[in-house]
């Protein structure tokens, strides 16, 4: 088992990682009757895909022996109705330098190849940027 999941009322869950022991509460949004005072679940899972690509590319820069300390990824989900699903993630990633094109290039080949991309629904648009700095 990965994790439980406890419903608290008035919209709100908390989820505890077995393993560690962490924890962590989800909310309904605001526009959907509830607090929007932590992450609501879709929330999660498009937060869930820049971690993803963060962590794939810390892998493989650990293996390249390069930093990627300090990398910063700015996610925006959108939602669809009719059903209410995510329509479309972005995901900007902000590198604090260039590694040399050959690996920028291995590092974006990575992130968009992480599993949580290949576990979300095609029809969700995925749509994403790597900004290197020098």
């Amino acid at each position: 088992m990965t994790s439980k999941v406890i419903y608290q009322g008035e919209l709100r869950t908390e989820s505890e990682h077995l393993q560690s022991g962490k924890k962590m509460i989800t909310d309904a949004p605001v526009d959907n009757h509830g607090k929007g005072e932590a992450f609501s679940p879709t929330d999660t899972v498009a937060t869930a895909l820049a971690t993803c690509m963060l962590t794939v590319m810390g892998i493989k820069t650990e293996a390249m022996d390069l930093d990627l300390k300090g990398t910063k990824a700015e996610v925006t989900k959108t939602m669809a109705s009719d059903p209410r699903r995510i329509s479309r993630i972005d995901v900007n990633i902000d590198f604090p330098k260039s590694y040399g094109e050959k690996e920028n290039r291995i590092l974006e080949n990575i992130a968009r190849n992480c599993p949580v991309l290949y576990s979300l629904h095609p029809d969700i648009e995925k749509v994403f940027s790597f900004n290197f700095h020098e």
